[in-house]
């Protein structure tokens, strides 16, 4: 399956950290918490531990992020995880990694996998992408049962 949506960051706040080395690269390395908000076929809002080596003179560098999403996909409701990294190199995008943590559903989102994209349009406007399906079946209702 599919789905699709947009999302906006509510937060961005840096946090200090500490190096246990002392390792200066050329590229600086940072680490922040997000909160975003979805809307579309994923909605919703997520937590995101996010960690950069970005340079901002050179608009280059790569990110490493790892979110707690809660909402609904298609209208099912629950929590999952997912991952994603990219790097660029000023306006590009390049190697995208994108996955949802095997495991991580709850809810009707229990049983959850799959992978997935974001792209940012030029006018600034992020979308997101799901590719994923259910490694367990629902649990469907009984005949002229309804939800409790």
């Amino acid at each position: 399956m599919r789905t699709e949506g947009t999302f906006t960051v509510a937060s961005f706040a840096p946090v200090a950290v500490e190096p246990s080395l002392d390792i200066v690269t050329a590229t600086p390395t940072g680490v922040a918490t997000m909160e975003k908000t979805f809307e579309g076929g994923v909605a919703g809002r997520s937590a995101t531990l996010f960690t950069s080596a970005y340079d901002q003179d050179r608009g280059a560098g790569t990110y490493v992020a790892l979110e707690s999403f809660e909402g609904t996909l298609d209208g099912r409701a629950g929590t999952f995880n997912f991952v994603h990294s990219a790097t660029s190199g000023g306006a590009d995008r390049d190697d995208e990694y994108f996955l949802i943590v095997p495991g991580s559903g709850t809810g009707e989102l229990a049983g959850i996998a799959g992978t997935g994209s974001i792209e940012i349009d030029d006018d600034g406007t992020h979308r997101i992408r799901f590719d994923y399906e259910y490694d367990i079946a629902p649990v469907a209702e009984a005949p002229g049962q309804s939800p409790s």
